[in-house]
């Protein structure tokens, strides 16, 4: 991967005009805080041709509207208003690529990264001996001081994990604040995930050890304005990516994801088939279908608040989403019955039989819910 750069990182006698620099920021209801980040980008690059690449999410505050009015009076300043589209890894992979600098930077918009650094992880980059320049937080002279107790503890168990499990040598892989060789960058880009919070560690995690990195010191600060993006969901968007990376990517982490609301969805489907059998006395069968469709139900609503959340349905597209889940759910059930017979007639083992019509139960239903229920518009 070290010898795949056509161009000199840096060069002087790059083409006159552009950027020798991109900072990719991806924005979501940051309204009040985007100009302030660009004023702070403008006094700390001075000197270094730089282009400011926004992505945002179509931000219902109209952070949008605020960065193309500052276009307008900036021609360093672009933005990426993405439509139907959510989550910040896939924001930096499309910012990124859109970028037009050698080199590419990382940084939130809620002004808790330190922005002064950036000059010094170019350089690192300009030096030709680094592939990668991490901003990080846990190393000498670094602080996450402004994290509360919950928030650190959750940062630290989630670094130790990626570090251990994936064998990532870096000390913050969680950090959000990095700069990255372009070229670099666009040969990993196919293989990474756009769903998610953690860009980084799935970059490095991708490169198997390729990237040279480096890590400088940066205090992460505290947020001014607006909510953090963080919820309770991001462990496992966390999860579910250590998992495709440990599968070598040939299990997306999308599906993985709905393999584990699928999994939840089992224990629904039982606490369903309990309460109407023991308390509404229904006989078994209907019990059966109660059963199914509450654990249908909770996996749409769970499927599309995770799995799908950069495809969100919203609105009447709710009701119309549910009713196709319904049916290929109900598809699947015949698919995976049908299979589990095939297998049991084969070797009649039953829990063999079981796990393999399972297996193509959620394939099924994940292959044509991608296709029907939240497919791209």
């Amino acid at each position: 991967m070290n010898d795949v750069s056509q161009i000199a990182v840096g060069d002087p006698d790059q083409a006159i005009g552009l950027p020798h620099l991109s900072v990719v920021i991806p924005t979501f209801n940051e309204r009040d805080n985007v100009v302030t980040l660009f004023r702070r980008l403008e006094q700390t690059l001075v000197g270094i041709p730089f282009e400011a690449v926004f992505v945002d999410d179509n931000s219902p505050d109209g952070t949008w509207k605020v960065l193309r009015a500052l276009s307008r009076e900036d021609g360093r300043v672009r933005c990426i208003r993405r439509i139907g589209r959510r989550g910040l890894s896939g924001a930096c992979i499309e910012g990124i690529l859109a970028s037009s600098a050698p080199c590419a930077a990382v940084i939130d918009a809620d002004l808790q990264h330190d922005e002064t650094q950036l000059p010094k992880m170019l350089a690192a980059l300009q030096s030709g001996q680094f592939d990668l320049v991490v901003g990080s937080r846990y190393i000498e002279g670094g602080s996450a001081e402004s994290f509360d107790r919950q928030r650190a503890g959750a940062s630290a168990l989630a670094t130790e994990v990626a570090k251990r499990v994936l064998r990532v040598e870096i000390a913050d892989p969680m950090s959000g604040f990095f700069m990255i060789r372009r070229d670099c960058f666009e040969e990993l880009a196919p293989q990474l995930s756009t769903q998610g919070f953690k860009i980084l560690l799935d970059v490095v995690a991708t490169a198997h050890g390729a990237l040279r990195a480096k890590e400088i010191p940066y205090t992460f600060g505290s947020r001014l304005h607006g909510e953090s993006k963080l919820d309770s969901m991001v462990a496992l968007d966390f999860l579910g990516l250590v998992l495709a990376k440990l599968t070598g990517d040939v299990i997306s982490l999308r599906f993985l994801l709905f393999a584990m609301v699928g999994s939840l969805g089992v224990v629904v489907h039982f606490a369903g088939l309990y309460t109407a059998l023991r308390i509404f006395r229904f006989p078994f069968a209907e019990a059966q279908a109660c059963g199914a469709i509450c654990a249908m139900t909770s996996n749409f609503i769970l499927n599309n608040f995770l799995t799908y959340r950069d495809q969100r349905l919203k609105g009447f597209a709710i009701l119309r989403g549910l009713l196709l889940f319904y049916l290929v759910c109900s598809v699947g059930l015949f698919a995976n019955v049908g299979v589990a017979f095939s297998v049991y007639d084969q070797q009649p083992i039953w829990w063999l039989a079981g796990a393999a019509g399972a297996l193509m139960g959620v394939v099924w239903n994940y292959a044509m819910s991608g296709l029907f229920v939240w497919r791209k518009r």
